[in-house]
Formats: structure tokens, C-alpha cells, sequence
């Protein structure tokens, strides 16, 4: 028994022995194998690397830096041009639903541009502030009323004459077209009366139903004047205070060019208005004595529309002239609506020409191609109200864009490093000889620094 622990320790002895000359095999086997990358610990559940002959691969790029810069460039833009295209699509949908408070506003100021200078100069001359608006307000009010009741009146009186003179026109176009070289039968023109009596008499429905919707038209037309007439009385006595609180909605930094940019868009509104006005008050005039001389009916009314239209740069010359022309070719036949149109593009002329650049001149610098896609999208968007406003409202954005970008620079030049070095010599030479000197009215001169809305009333 005494031999048996002895007999164990051999036989452990031996399996530690035999275990040790594996371990030394299974080393061996691992080193040959990793000769093609010495270094690399060999690990049971490594991959194995690719062998020699194998093609090498290029690692794969950043997806940021594979994407050319100018597509970078135009993704970047492109979601800002569709934020700002949402906001403006936003802000259209809320103008649009309340566009009558919106155009009656606007309508109160162009109408205060045209009376806030009366108001200006009784308010110089002694009167309290509350009567000269009153004053000025009740005098502007009752001369557009009394144009618009004269207008009414002079159509009214003059609506048999002219009806008659309608009636005998047609006729007078009616043996035209017979003896004309066209070979118009009298069964034709019998046809065509009665194709067109046939279409008035099916569609009555559709034509009482445009009467009821004229009515309501009428009522919408009546508040918004009422609208107009309320705003125009609030801007003219209490101005300055409404700009003040406009003023304290807008961000501190941005504060300063605003209230400078302020009173020159005004002044830019109220030279266009007063333009306006003097331009289509001496077309009116003209146009309505060349009728008048003429012997065409309805010459006052037709003068007093060509003064309305007159506000609608481009289509309101071109619509108004036009129905001097049509009145005068039915009622007085073709060489009197020849004469007519000869007055009309003379006169339209001189205005073009002569009128609007002597008397607007450089208060409102538009290019042509601005005014009539002003006018075009002004249209679309609101009508004849919208036509009316898209012109003064592009001279405005004008003078204002204008002012805060040469703003914008003299801020950046204040908040420059001053120079050093010989810089400081250059700019000390340049400073000497004169040429530095900022010219008058531009940014960098004393009467381009914002000013107060009180110093502007003043002015």
C-alpha cells in the first residue's frame, strides 16, 4: 500500500509532462502561421487576413466630404429659400383673409400722405394740433365726396343722351358693316343680335345672382371706407406716438436703422402720392378739354375717371383712354374717336416724358420693369386695390433696403480695429488730403444720422 501514492505522483508527473509538449506543438503551429503578419497576437476567433495576391481596398470617404461643395452650397440655400417661401406663403394667407382691413389701411396712408403736410403747416402757424387735423380731414373727405356725387350725377343726367347716342351709333355701325368690303349680311348681324339677346335671357340667373354679390361688394366697399376714414383721422392726430410704439416692437440692435429708415420711407410715400395726385389732376384736365372741344358726352365723368385711373400706373392710362375712345367712336362715329386718341397718347406723352420726372424726379427711383411686375402681381393678388398699392409699396421697400444697407456699412466701419503701423500713416495722409471725407447726404454724413419722428414732422 505504501507504493501506491508514489505510483500516482509518476503517473501526474508524466500527463503535466505530456500536456507541456502540446502546448509547445500548439505555440509552434501558431507562429507558423502568423508569419505573413508578425506582430499580430494570434487569437482563436481572429479573421484570418486576406492573402498577398489580393486586391488592396480604398477605405470609404466621409458621406459629408464626398458631397461636392457647390451641391453643399445649393442645399444650403435651398432650405432657406424654403423657409422663407413658407413665411411669405403664411403672411400672404393672412393678408388675404383680412384683405379689407389691410387695403383700408393702406388706403389711410396714402391719404395721409397727401393731407399730413396741410396738417404740418396749420400746426406751424398757431392752430392746435387736433383742430388743424379736424379741419384738414373734414375739407379732404368732403371734396372726395363731392367728386364722387358729381361723378354720379353727371352720369346719371346725362344717361338717356347717351343712350340714345348708343343706340344711334349702333346703327351707324350697323349700315358701316353693310356697306363695308368685309360682305356682312344684314341676316348676320340680325343673328348675331339675336345670339346675344338669347345668352342675356338664359343666364338671367347668373346675372341676378352677380347683382346679389354686387350688393355685397357695396357693403364691403362702405366699411372699408368707413375703415379708411378712421385710420386716416388716427395717423393724422396721434402719428408720431403710433410710430413710437411700432418702434419699441422691434429688437434693440436693430432699433436704430429702423427709426432712421422710417421717416425717409415716408418721405418717399408722401412724394409719390403728391406726384401722383399733380400728374393725373393735369391729365384729367387736358383729356377732359379735348373732349369737351370734341362734343363728346360725358367729358366731366370721363376727366374725373381718368384722374381715378391715373393711381394704376400703366393699366389705368391704358383702361381709361380707352373708354374715352369707345364713348366717343358710339356716340360721335370713328374721326372724333381718332381726334380722341390722338389727345389721349399726346397728352399721355408729355406725362411720361415731361411730368413724371420733372415733378416725381428722384423721390422715386422704380425701374419700369419693377412697376409692372408690381402691378402684375398686385393685381392678381388683390385686385384693383392691389394694382393701386404695389407701386408706392415697391418705392418704399426701395428707400428703405437702400438706407439700411449703407447703414449697415457705416456701423461696420465704426466697429472696424482703427489702423496702426504705416497703415495709420496712410490713413492719416489720406484723411489730410481730403479724401476721406464723407459726400454730402450720403452714410457717413450728418444728415443722413436717424432722426427723430418729431424732427421729421417738422421739416
Amino acid at each position: 500500500m505504501s507504493k501506491v501514492p508514489g505510483w500516482l505522483g509518476r503517473v501526474g508527473a508524466g500527463l503535466t509532462r505530456i500536456g507541456e509538449r502540446l502546448d509547445e506543438r500548439r505555440s509552434e503551429a501558431a507562429e507558423d502561421s502568423d508569419d505573413s503578419l508578425p506582430g499580430v497576437p494570434h487569437t482563436p476567433d481572429s479573421v484570418p487576413p486576406p492573402p498577398s495576391y489580393a486586391p488592396a481596398v480604398a477605405a470609404k470617404p466621409d458621406p459629408v466630404a464626398a458631397i461636392p461643395w457647390g451641391i453643399r452650397v445649393a442645399a444650403e440655400a435651398g432650405w432657406r429659400l424654403l423657409v422663407l417661401a413658407g413665411t411669405l406663403w403664411v403672411l400672404m394667407r393672412v393678408i388675404s383673409a383680412v384683405q379689407l382691413v389691410v387695403l383700408a389701411f393702406v388706403a389711410a396712408l396714402l391719404v395721409t400722405a397727401m393731407l399730413q403736410p396741410t396738417v404740418a403747416r396749420l400746426c406751424r402757424l398757431g392752430l392746435p394740433r387736433g383742430l388743424a387735423t379736424a379741419g384738414t380731414a373734414i375739407l379732404g373727405f368732403v371734396i372726395m365726396g363731392l367728386v364722387g356725387w358729381f361723378v354720379v350725377w353727371q352720369v346719371m343726367d346725362n344717361l338717356d343722351n347717351l343712350s340714345d347716342r348708343v343706340r344711334d351709333g349702333i346703327e351707324e355701325l350697323k349700315r358701316w358693316l353693310l356697306n363695308s368690303p368685309f360682305h356682312v349680311t344684314e341676316s348676320q348681324i340680325n343673328d348675331i343680335a339675336q345670339n346675344l339677346s338669347d345668352t342675356i335671357g338664359t343666364n338671367t340667373e347668373e346675372i341676378t345672382s352677380a347683382g346679389l354679390q354686387g350688393v355685397g361688394v357695396m357693403v364691403e366697399v362702405l366699411t372699408g371706407i368707413l375703415l379708411a376714414m378712421f385710420s386716416t383721422l388716427f395717423l393724422l392726430y396721434d402719428g408720431k406716438r403710433i410710430w413710437e410704439w411700432v418702434l419699441r416692437l422691434v429688437p434693440s440692435q436693430a432699433r436704430p436703422g429702423v427709426a432712421g429708415a422710417g421717416p425717409r420711407a415716408w418721405r418717399t410715400l408722401t412724394a409719390y402720392v403728391r406726384g401722383t395726385v399733380i400728374v393725373a389732376l393735369i391729365d384729367a384736365i387736358f383729356i377732359g378739354l379735348g373732349l369737351y372741344f370734341l362734343d363728346v358726352p360725358l367729358a366731366v365723368p370721363l376727366a374725373v375717371f381718368i384722374f381715378l385711373f391715373a393711381f394704376i400706373p400703366l393699366v389705368g392710362a391704358v383702361v381709361s383712354g380707352a373708354l374715352a375712345v369707345v364713348v366717343a367712336l358710339v356716340t360721335q362715329g370713328v374721326f372724333t374717336a381718332l381726334m380722341v386718341l390722338i389727345v389721349v397718347l399726346a397728352v399721355q406723352q408729355i406725362e411720361g416724358h415731361v411730368l413724371q420726372p420733372f415733378i416725381l424726379g428722384r423721390a422715386v427711383r422704380v425701374h419700369p420693369l419693377a412697376v409692372v411686375l408690381a402691378v402684375a402681381a398686385g393685381g392678381l393678388t388683390a385686385g384693383i386695390g392691389g394694382a393701386v398699392v404695389a407701386v408706392p409699396l415697391v418705392a418704399v421697400t426701395n428707400t428703405v433696403v437702400g438706407y439700411l444697407r449703407a447703414y449697415g456699412r457705416e456701423q461696420a466701419l465704426r466697429q472696424s480695429p482703427p489702423p496702426h503701423g504705416s497703415t495709420s500713416l496712410d490713413a492719416a495722409a489720406t484723411s489730410a488730403s481730403g479724401g476721406a471725407k464723407p459726400e454730402p447726404g450720403g452714410p457717413g454724413s450728418q444728415g443722413d444720422t436717424p432722426r427723430s419722428p418729431r424732427q421729421e414732422e417738422q421739416e
